[in-house]
């Protein structure tokens, strides 16, 4: 049972993190359903690990780039384009994890970001293809990144927004959301190991080798077939059936809290 629970939870995350829907609010959904809300740290930062790894395989050429000239435009417009989140991160983490612990805004911002998507989808169309993004573009779409540091505010979704307000079309948008989501799931995982070594190590999740390496694969697998198909629906696709989804979500989990069975 728990080799299937970790496949689930490995495809709800390989998706959720590139499909502009939150991962963070679907795992919690997911972990609630399967009883697994107070544990399963090591679990998520294997399944954080999963989406890493799916990024690095699509980006393959661009980081080996980075690597051989780390002082290249690209590598400034990922830096400045992290430091947000590293700021926002820092001074409220310990907020933020306790909102994803309780999950009592999660259908709140399932409509929030719902909302922000049918916004985005009504912006003029933009023109800017990489070789155009400026550094302030790289700042204003990383301060959105920072803001989806809440639960079910979906990062890829923020970042996108993010870029169509900055004039990048959204095939531009979609790759600079998900190249820029590498350092921001390092910074994650690199947090999550260090609870497992510290005080909040009693949250790991009893789980055998195996079953941790399922949600790993499959979060992987998943995650490089969601960023593949994102850069290719933006292209001619719309952001309101995301939008819609995530509204009847929002309305569904407010509704089961009201009445007491969430």
């Amino acid at each position: 049972m728990q080799e299937l629970e970790a496949m689930i939870l490995g495809i709800i995350q390989g998706l959720t993190e590139f499909l502009p829907i939150s991962s963070t609010g679907h795992l919690y959904i997911g972990r609630h359903m399967f009883g697994l809300d107070e544990a399963g740290l090591l679990l998520d930062t294997m399944l954080h690990m999963g989406t890493l790894i799916a990024v690095f395989i699509f980006y393959r050429k661009e980081w080996l780039k980075i690597i051989q000239n780390p002082f290249s435009k690209l590598t400034g417009l990922l830096l400045i384009g992290t430091i947000p989140a590293v700021i926002i991160g820092f001074i409220f983490r310990d907020f933020f994890d306790e909102l994803s612990k309780t999950g009592i805004t999660v259908g709140w911002e399932f409509l929030i970001t719902g909302f922000i998507l049918f916004w985005g989808d009504q912006l003029k169309k933009g023109s800017k293809k990489m070789a155009d993004l400026t550094y302030m573009d790289a700042w204003v779409i990383g301060s959105f990144q920072a803001a989806a540091i809440l639960p079910a505010i979906s990062r890829s979704g923020l970042t996108i927004f993010g870029g169509l307000l900055r004039g990048l079309d959204k095939e531009t948008t979609a790759y600079f959301s998900f190249l820029l989501s590498t350092p921001a799931i390092i910074g994650g995982i690199v947090l999550e190991a260090g609870d497992l070594l510290c005080e909040k190590s009693h949250l790991v999740l009893d789980m055998g080798i195996w079953t941790l390496v399922i949600g790993c694969g499959f979060a992987a697998l998943f995650g490089y077939l969601a960023i593949r198909f994102m850069i290719r629906y933006l292209q001619t696709g719309s952001l309101r059936k995301f939008s819609i989804y995530l509204w009847i979500l929002g309305v569904f989990i407010l509704a089961m809290q009201l009445s007491g069975k969430w």
